[in-house]
């Protein structure tokens, strides 16, 4: 007998150029007086927190804006926001860029909902109080964390990513502006597009995937192939954003579901290990953690060789699988990620401890193969 399943959305969704023009009148929707923006330091400069709060407060709100969002967000920075929140008064929160945003966002508003020290909520859904009023504005085509209920928050003490998961944090309104993205720089168009790529494979070929995900992470597959090598090549060619932003939002709808894999729980102890990037992170690493998951269900593979624009006529299905492996490497190939992880810094003999604690983290229960501590450290030692 099959097991039920979960579907998590956001309420409201809003796509297309010009969506992050209506953030003050979805704010007044959800009953708020006066947000707090969470965002980074350099969306700060660009001006971006700046038009987003004008056009807050032309809808008569009063707003704060946070801008300690760091990279690979800490326990400190959810902290740090909850204590401008609270002594500000606010009421909502409106997160503002990629996944380091709005996960902090999420944390801010777990620990506003709840009390308490964001590291008691790691695991799965363990907040008890309905979450604070969230919106999360988007400006990378990548995490999907606009429209999950996923919150990676690094611990640093433990110097480990903390994976919450927690249907309670997925924001009241989700939007994707496409012109958002426009002014992504090509690394950052690359790693976060991987990170989709990243999203929907693990979704497609994760234990409890069903027709409803496969649907959206096919389709997100497909997208990623046409258009991030277009996106990476010209930040300014629109139509290449603009599918981009479908992709990781269906990239988003698939893993919010279905969840993921090794590659995540993998790239989430290099993060908080090394402070890595998490997009960068997961497209050196996916090609490897397939190739060992290869024959769990080689179809799937197959399938996700054809999304990714293979021709696998009188190919069997062992040999379609393998052309999957091998786009994923090349289109990582030529949107510039770097070839391993030794370039990034890291060092064999911390691939031990990080393999360990992958193996704790929640994102590998759906994982299609269950490995042993020595297939996660030879993983990493593939990908070095």
């Amino acid at each position: 007998m099959s097991q039920v399943y979960s579907y998590f959305m956001p309420n409201v969704n809003l796509m297309g150029p010009g969506a992050v023009q209506e953030v003050g009148e979805q704010a007044k929707a959800l009953g708020a007086k006066k947000p707090l923006i969470v965002t980074d330091v350099m969306l700060n400069k660009m001006g971006m927190a700046d038009e987003v709060k004008a056009i807050v407060e032309a809808a008569g709100l009063e707003v704060v804006v946070f801008d300690g969002a760091e990279p690979n967000p800490t326990d400190k920075n959810v902290h740090d926001g909850y204590d401008m929140y609270k002594a500000n008064g606010c009421d909502m929160i409106i997160s503002l860029g990629g996944g380091s945003p709005h996960d902090c966002a999420k944390g801010v508003g777990l620990v506003a909902s709840n009390g308490g020290n964001i590291r008691e909520y790691e695991g799965v859904n363990k907040s008890t109080n309905p979450f604070v009023p969230f919106i999360a504005i988007n400006t990378t085509a990548g995490t999907a964390s606009e429209m999950t209920r996923f919150c990676i928050i690094t611990d640093t003490d433990r110097h480990i990513k903390m994976a919450i998961v927690d249907w309670r944090v997925t924001p009241s309104v989700s939007i994707n502006d496409p012109l958002m993205m426009m002014k992504k720089p090509p690394a950052l168009t690359a790693a976060t597009g991987m990170d989709a790529l990243t999203h929907s494979v693990e979704a497609y070929v994760s234990t409890i995937a069903t027709p409803v995900t496969d649907s959206a992470a096919l389709m997100s597959i497909k997208l990623i192939s046409e258009n991030l090598r277009n996106a990476v090549a010209n930040g300014q060619n629109f139509k290449a954003r603009e599918n981009m932003a479908y992709a990781q939002f269906l990239g988003g709808m698939a893993f919010n579901n279905a969840s993921l894999g090794y590659v995540h729980a993998m790239a989430h102890q290099l993060g908080g290990f090394y402070n890595l990037p998490h997009g960068v992170c997961n497209a050196i690493l996916l090609p490897h953690v397939e190739q060992y998951n290869l024959i769990s269900n080689p179809q799937r593979f197959a399938d996700i060789a054809v999304a990714l624009g293979e021709n696998i006529e009188g190919l069997s299905v062992r040999e379609a699988a393998d052309k999957a492996i091998a786009a994923i490497k090349k289109l990582s190939q030529d949107v510039g990620i770097p070839a391993g992880l030794t370039d990034l810094g890291v060092k064999e003999e911390d691939l031990k401890v990080m393999a360990e604690n992958a193996m704790k983290d929640a994102c590998g229960f759906t994982n299609p193969r269950v490995p042993t501590l020595e297939d996660v450290i030879q993983i990493f030692k593939n990908a070095m």
